[in-house]
């Protein structure tokens, strides 16, 4: 994927102490689905889902993450907490990441809380 090298830097670049698992993790896998990474800073313990598009020409990237896929992604969430319980309170961030392949620095938005409440 022509992005992956800019997600991995904003991961890095998010997390402000390792995770209980010793760092952010990446492409977490449950039976409930798979959480593309789990990080922490001051405050949260942050899940995030991250779409990548070429543009928004047809929709945001966010817009595919629907309630359907949210219920997953929580269930997946609560899964990764049993085997590694938190202090911190979960949330839930979206990364847009938009760019043409080739194209010079794709755009990334961070929605915070992306799943509300």
């Amino acid at each position: 994927m022509f992005c992956q090298p800019l997600i991995h830097r904003f991961y890095r670049n998010v997390r402000k102490k390792p995770t209980k698992r010793g760092g952010a993790e990446r492409n977490y896998r449950t039976r409930f689905g798979e959480l593309d990474i789990i990080a922490e800073n001051e405050r949260f313990l942050v899940f995030f889902e991250v779409k990548t598009r070429r543009n928004a020409q047809f929709a945001a990237a966010c817009e595919a993450v629907t309630p359907a896929k949210q219920a997953r992604l929580i269930a997946a969430a609560e899964a990764w907490l049993q085997s590694a319980p938190a202090e911190k309170q979960p949330r839930f961030d979206v990364i847009e990441v938009y760019g043409e392949e080739g194209a010079a620095a794709p755009r990334i938005r961070q929605i915070e809380n992306a799943f509300g409440g």
